[in-house]
C-alpha cells in the first residue's frame, strides 16, 4: 500500500509553511503529520544538500507518492528539480505537483510538463538577476552611494558643529538627513 508525504519549503524564516499544508488538506489529500517535511531553506540549494529533503528519502519507499504543492517547491534549478525527479522515479517513488493539476512528474506527460515549467521558471529568475545588476550598475555609474549609509558619529557632527557649519552644511557635508544631524546636534 503506498504512503503520501508531503514536501513543504519555504525560503526565510518569517514565512511558514501552513499554507501548503492547507492547499494538501484542500485539494483532499491527507496526510499524516509524521509524513510531512517541512524545511527553511532557499530553493537555490540543491534538494540532495538539503536536510529535510534527505530525511524524507530516508523515510521513503518505493511505491510512495510526494506530493508538492509547486514546482519550484522542489527547488529554483531545472537541472535540479529534473535530477530530483529522476532519483525518486528511479526509486519507483511518484511525485504529484498540485499547482499542475496533481500531474505525476514521473509519468510521460509530467516530464515534459515539468521541464518546460522548471525551464521558464529559471529564466524569470535569471532576467530577474540580469535587471538587478544593470540597475545596480546604472546607479554606480550615476554616483549614488549603495548599501547601508555611513554610520556617522556625535564628534563628527560636534567638529563640524564646532568650525561653525549650520546644520543644514553640516547634513551636506557628511551626507546624512537632517533628523540624524538633530540628533547628534545636542549630544
Amino acid at each position: 500500500m503506498s504512503r503520501t508525504f508531503l514536501y513543504a519549503r519555504v525560503s526565510t524564516s518569517d514565512q511558514t509553511t501552513d499554507n501548503q499544508v492547507l492547499e494538501v488538506k484542500s485539494a483532499g489529500f491527507d496526510v499524516q503529520p509524521q509524513r510531512v517535511i517541512a524545511e527553511t531553506v532557499s530553493g537555490s540549494i540543491a534538494a540532495s544538500e538539503r536536510q529535510g529533503f534527505c530525511k524524507l528519502l530516508e523515510r521513503m519507499e518505493d511505491g510512495d507518492v510526494l506530493l508538492v504543492t509547486k514546482l519550484d517547491r522542489l527547488g529554483r534549478n531545472a537541472m535540479d528539480v529534473r535530477s530530483t525527479v529522476e532519483l525518486l522515479a528511479n526509486r519507483g517513488i511518484r511525485v504529484h505537483c498540485l499547482a499542475l493539476g496533481g500531474v505525476d512528474l514521473t509519468s510521460a506527460a509530467g516530464k515534459m510538463t515539468m521541464q518546460v515549467l522548471s525551464a521558464v521558471a529559471e529564466f524569470e529568475r535569471d532576467l530577474l538577476i540580469e535587471r538587478t545588476q544593470a540597475g545596480l550598475t546604472r546607479a554606480k555609474s550615476e554616483g549614488k552611494t549603495l548599501g547601508r549609509p555611513k554610520k556617522v558619529t556625535s564628534d563628527e557632527v560636534q567638529e563640524l558643529k564646532a568650525e561653525g557649519m549650520t546644520q543644514s552644511q553640516v547634513m551636506e557635508k557628511l551626507g546624512i538627513s537632517l533628523p540624524t544631524v538633530k540628533r547628534r546636534w545636542n549630544q
